[in-house]
């Protein structure tokens, strides 16, 4: 794990904004298409504000949550709503969006669809303070078979307290990004990533699953 500690919010944005589109423009220069998952949630939105504006050939950038409520685009829970709104607009409104929620094809047509994806160039996750990262959540029903090496790319899971089921995509694709980088801010989240850490455990800590090899971004 390699740790990047900022002075503050808009510095850390800006800053791997870049890194993001750095990568997604090296990985234009080798491959007719590239592949980008990202968080929803609130923390990212100024994340994708930054990055909508870079200058790439957008047309040939595959854009996917990471996870997905069950729930309405148009729904305030929904992290395509968001990212749609506050990334696939500007030079970016070119790029091609992979939905998580299933269509009339059923889970069978959605798996397909994320698999013509793979693997991400790219991949950018959030960490909850309980660890979970994704829809990977601990104590969910379903989380060793979305941990275990013969898991689908995408899977629905139904994390313990919340309102709604959930897509999530699974620990091989996370693991089989070429890139991983996880945000993350506040007192909270970097004690549960020190936690998460000395656990060392996906099934205790989901964000295990990745921890190794990325790079975690950090601002009070």
């Amino acid at each position: 794990m390699k740790l990047l500690t900022y002075p503050d919010l808009e510095m850390m944005m800006i800053a791997l904004a870049n890194v993001l589109a750095g990568e997604l423009n090296n990985a234009l220069f080798h491959e007719d298409r590239v592949s980008i998952a990202l968080p929803g949630g609130t923390t990212p939105g100024p994340l994708y504000d930054d990055l909508c504006a870079s200058s790439l050939d957008w047309s040939r950038v595959r854009v996917l949550p990471t996870d997905e409520r069950l729930v309405a685009p148009d729904h305030p829970r929904s992290n395509e709503g968001m990212i749609r709104a506050r990334l696939l607009t500007g030079k970016a409104a070119e790029a091609r969006f992979v939905g998580l929620r299933p269509g009339a094809d059923g889970m069978d047509g959605l798996t397909e669809r994320v698999r013509r994806a793979l693997p991400l160039n790219v991949l950018v996750l959030g960490m909850g303070d309980d660890m979970h990262t994704a829809s990977l959540f601990p104590g969910a029903p379903e989380i060793d078979a979305a941990l275990s090496p013969e898991a689908p790319p995408v899977m629905q899971i139904t994390p313990p307290g919340q309102p709604e089921p959930r897509i999530t995509l699974t620990a091989p694709v996370l693991q089989g990004a070429l890139s991983t980088h996880i945000l993350i801010t506040g007192a909270a989240k970097r004690a549960a990533l020190d936690q998460a850490a000395e656990l060392a455990d996906p099934h205790l800590a989901p964000i295990c699953t990745v921890l190794k090899d990325a790079t975690v971004h950090w601002t009070e």
